[in-house]
């Protein structure tokens, strides 16, 4: 039996993994400092002559080895029953570089140092969050496919789509761990100054001025239209033009690009941009000041309504996995969102990190699921087919 080595792997040293975002979707990522175990060496045989046994002392010895042999799968069955026994996959609905990708790679560094395994970090994206979830919904409920789902994928999707292909029923949430605030924003040199000035521009522009979204379905999407409702453009559906687009990374660039006017997304997605002035944000939806965002809250400009318009993400598996994997997942969870590094950087990008236990985690979901499917029945947003 070969002997196994067990040692650190830093990934940064890969090429690929050091692109971070930019690596492509579906590209499976290996998260630093993951174990790996490989033979150490070969161990030498060597053949020993001995004198052929007496068939009574055979049988003894016979008698031994198959005991030793029923102890030893006795004892192999025990340790399977440990969970994880090999690596876990973590699919990420969205592509790299939005809210979803961010804070699930985030949040990886510190899973790392307590997953006994190595996590492999994979981004499915397509349908607005749809195609990843339903990946995860279909893969076996052993715990070893697991999802970062976000407010997206379960909450503005079911809402919006009528034929989608799962409900919240399909999955067994951990919990929600993060909840980030959404913020309107704009290139930073555009003339449109304030949200006075994006509504006047939008009433002046019928049909004309655009924003970006991660997809039809995504958060992205519903917030430019609740925003747009909430001061006062009575159809923003007809009077704005949606471009949906493949991650929150790519409807940022939209609006650097110019392909886009304005985007109203996480602030843990517009962080960077903002930080180094590319993007101007013109507000946020909370009723606190977020860090780094030197615009008015929705208090500040008397759209309470705003409030429940809010990011988030959780993690959750297929609904048939057992309690020993979701509680082994709860102290997974509550190690790291506790972990310090963690903390400091999701905090630097606005967003507050709590660990919901699952059933408020369900009821926070539903709560946000009630409030989009009204805002899109009211507007006629709803997709049927």
């Amino acid at each position: 039996m070969q002997a196994l080595a067990v040692f650190q792997v830093d990934t940064m040293s890969i090429p690929w993994a050091k692109q971070g975002y930019e690596a492509s979707a579906d590209k499976e990522a290996v998260m630093p400092k993951a174990r790996v175990c490989v033979p150490s060496h070969k161990e030498e045989t060597t053949m020993t002559s001995f004198k052929r046994p007496s068939r009574k002392l055979a049988a003894s010895l016979a008698k031994g080895m198959a005991a030793l042999a029923v102890s030893s799968i006795g004892l192999a069955g025990a340790a399977q029953a440990e969970y994880p026994e090999r690596p876990v996959t973590m699919v990420i609905p969205y592509g790299p570089g939005g809210a979803t990708d961010i804070s699930g790679r985030t949040i990886a560094a510190p899973l790392g140092k307590v997953v006994p395994q190595p996590i492999l970090m994979v981004n499915r994206t397509g349908a607005g969050g749809a195609t990843g979830s339903v990946s995860v919904k279909n893969a076996a409920a052993d715990g070893y496919t697991m999802l970062f789902a976000r407010v997206g994928s379960h909450s503005v999707n079911p809402a919006m789509k009528a034929t989608l292909p799962y409900t919240l029923d399909d999955f067994r949430f951990v919990g929600v761990y993060e909840i980030n605030p959404v913020a309107c924003a704009v290139k930073a040199d555009s003339d449109i100054k304030s949200m006075e000035d994006l509504v006047a521009k939008v009433k002046a522009n019928p049909g004309k001025i655009s924003y970006s979204s991660a997809g039809v379905g995504s958060l992205l999407h519903i917030a430019g239209a609740m925003v747009l409702r909430e001061f006062g453009i009575e159809n923003p559906i007809k009077d704005a033009i949606h471009i949906p687009l493949k991650g929150g990374g790519a409807a940022a660039t939209a609006v650097l690009g110019g392909t886009a006017n304005f985007i109203c997304t996480n602030s843990s997605a517009l962080a960077s941009f903002v930080k180094n002035k590319q993007l101007r944000p013109l507000m946020v939806t909370t009723e606190e000041p977020v860090v780094g965002f030197d615009a008015p809250t929705a208090k500040d400009l008397s759209k309470p309504n705003l409030h429940k318009l809010v990011g988030w993400t959780g993690i959750a598996g297929p609904k048939g996995i057992s309690d020993e994997v979701a509680t082994k997942w709860r102290e997974y969870m509550a190690k790291a969102t506790s972990d310090k590094d963690f903390l400091e950087k999701m905090t630097a990008r606005g967003s507050v990190i709590r660990l919901m236990a699952p059933k408020e985690s369900e009821a926070f979901i539903q709560e946000q699921y009630t409030i989009f499917r009204k805002l899109v029945d009211d507007l006629g947003m709803r997709i049927k087919g």
